[in-house]
């Protein structure tokens, strides 16, 4: 079973699609592939090759824009495969701070001062 994307894009309230999206390698998350089943190791080491691996220690967070689950059901022994839209926001914030720190530039015509908005 699958879905088309203009299925997907259709049925969304605000849907996230840019081209910058796909300059980056998503990030792969593999569930339920650690049986001891031969077929299920290939599986996993398939999936793995297709996209190079991240160093979590080196990555820059801002250049992860997907992320890529593939969950394995052993009892169905079916793969569920979903493809996310990641969006690093800043929490904790005000409004005016988080627009400056995402390089929206908020109007700035009623105000004397940078103070003010902060």
């Amino acid at each position: 079973q699958y879905s088309l994307i203009k299925d997907v894009v259709s049925s969304l309230k605000r849907h996230r699609m840019h081209e910058q999206q796909f300059t980056h390698h998503p990030l792969l998350v593999l569930s339920n592939f650690g049986l001891q089943q031969i077929q299920v190791k290939l599986m996993a080491s398939m999936f793995q090759n297709m996209f190079p691996s991240i160093n979590v220690h080196k990555v820059n967070l801002n250049s992860i824009k997907r992320c890529l689950l593939i969950s394995y059901n052993a009892e169905t022994q079916l793969l569920d495969f979903r493809h996310y839209s990641v969006k690093v926001v800043p929490v904790g914030v005000n409004k005016a701070l988080k627009k400056l720190l995402q390089e929206k530039f908020p109007n700035m015509s009623r105000l004397e001062d940078i103070s003010e908005l902060l």
